[in-house]
């Protein structure tokens, strides 16, 4: 018998390791303030730095314009983004993060700083350096690729 681990498990441990960073991040945002947001509203929240249409927002997140409108609407609500005409084309219209949000977006940054400390405390400075480094081996150059909430979704 091989002590190797089977194949689907890395997938999973990585998810897992994903989903433990998000909700320790989500856990700590609400006790700064910030209770209702979520994991996608932090892809949305990327993808409209410099302002985007619903159009728009669903093609960077591989979602449905409908769907985009929708997390604009919530975002909306809690105050994170704004509606206003694009200054070019009053047809067009156009939704940008608010003071709130890049407060959020900031105060994320932070927390993630934090929880990667707390990786580093446990693993030791090195072992984490390389996993970070392989990681970049074996995933594409462009981390900011926000599809994600729309690749998880499916058809």
């Amino acid at each position: 018998m091989s002590n190797r681990p089977p194949g689907f498990e890395l997938p999973l441990r990585l998810l897992l390791a994903f989903r433990g960073l998000i909700d320790a991040l989500h856990a700590e945002l609400a006790r700064q303030g910030h209770p209702h947001v979520r994991p996608m509203h932090g892809f949305a929240l990327q993808a409209l730095a410099g302002g985007a249409t619903a159009a728009e927002l669903g093609r960077r997140l591989g979602v449905s314009k409908q769907a985009a409108g929708k997390t604009i609407d919530a975002l909306e609500r809690l105050g994170y983004v704004e509606r206003g005409t694009d200054p070019g084309d009053a047809r067009r219209k156009v939704a940008r993060v608010t003071d709130r949000g890049f407060d959020v977006l900031t105060r994320s940054a932070t927390v993630l700083d934090d929880l990667r400390g707390e990786w580093e405390r446990t693993l030791g400075a090195e072992r984490l350096a390389a996993l970070e480094y392989d990681l970049r081996r074996v995933t594409p150059a462009d981390i900011w690729r926000i599809d994600v909430p729309g690749w998880f979704g499916g058809p």
